[in-house]
């Protein structure tokens, strides 16, 4: 028996509403987590809809696996959100997806399993994959990355100020003895770091830096966008979920429609075909954040933004 996790999906209502579900449509969950969004998906689905729901996460599969094996409208596939082109090639789906949910980041879950590494209120192993049988680890990654790329790594993809400070320090703390617990780093990190934000650990930024740098995370989700565009039929529905400014740019700059050629003069009308006239995507209304009441159950949500897109 796989254990569930007890999981909250977020924006659940907000994000079935944005995909606007038809009964007999065929749809993608690009991250099932714990299948809270999927399940909503195929409470809306009649006999004839289908969801295909992809997630890299061996133990996400498996429960996949437990929840709806019995649903023969219902396809699990184990995979980097990345591929989902291939995902949906190899189900016969090419051309037919109606909409596409992402709910980027990690999942309550892996966060909660002290030995995934990615959080560090109990002290567990520094592994931080998404597929811990596949790549490297976030300590195999720290025992080899340079200083000056880990900065980088710590401003970039944390926005953290102190990154040179925090990489010299994680740098020599290596030189004594190989990082290998969530809790060496963190410890570490505190003591480098000059100034704690009020309710944030120090260590919050640099452990979501090297999250996403060990998964590769904003690389999969342009790919993940781009893929989009190509594999959703006209007038179907794109709903990401992000939970961080660097997610969320990403989003906001493949949906929002691109600036006119700076060659041509203002105001004339792009001729048909020119590629700034043929944008893939329509915004749907504004971005969306959770509820008061959401955030009393759920207060994870508090940084989730929903962005929703239609094909044109």
């Amino acid at each position: 028996m796989v254990s569930e996790h007890a999981h909250v999906p977020v924006l659940a209502n907000e994000a079935l509403a944005a995909l606007a579900v038809r009964p007999s449509g065929r749809y993608v969950d690009a991250t099932f987590g714990r299948g809270g969004h999927a399940k909503r998906i195929l409470e809306a689905l009649g006999p004839d809809g289908r969801l295909l729901a992809v997630d890299r996460d061996p133990e996400a599969v498996a429960v996949a696996h437990e929840r709806f094996s019995g649903d023969s409208r219902f396809i699990m596939s184990q995979a980097n959100f990345a591929a989902v082109e291939a995902v949906v090639d190899a189900a016969g789906w090419s051309g037919q997806v109606d909409g596409l949910l992402a709910d980027l980041g990690v999942s309550s879950p892996q966060i909660d399993v002290a030995e995934r590494g990615f959080g560090f209120s109990r002290d567990g192993d520094l592994d931080m994959r998404m597929d811990p049988s596949s790549g490297e680890s976030a300590a195999q990654w720290l025992a080899r990355v340079d200083e000056n790329e880990l900065a980088t790594v710590l401003k970039r993809f944390g926005e953290e100020r102190y990154a040179r400070r925090i990489a010299r320090a994680i740098v020599a703390a290596r030189a004594e003895q190989a990082i290998l617990r969530t809790g060496e780093l963190a410890e570490i990190v505190k003591t480098a770091h000059p100034r704690w934000e009020r309710h944030h650990h120090p260590a919050t930024r640099t452990f979501q830096a090297i999250r996403i740098a060990v998964n590769g995370e904003l690389d999969a989700l342009e790919s993940l966008l781009a893929a989009a565009a190509r594999i959703l039929v006209r007038g179907a529905r794109l709903a990401i979920i992000s939970f961080h400014s660097l997610e969320d740019r990403i989003v906001k700059r493949a949906l929002r429609k691109p600036p006119p050629d700076p060659s041509l003069p203002r105001g004339l009308p792009l001729p048909p075909g020119y590629p700034s006239a043929s944008h893939p995507w329509k915004l749907v209304g504004k971005a969306v954040k959770a509820s008061a009441e959401e955030l009393g159950v759920n207060p994870r949500a508090r940084s989730a933004v929903l962005r929703v897109a239609e094909r044109t």
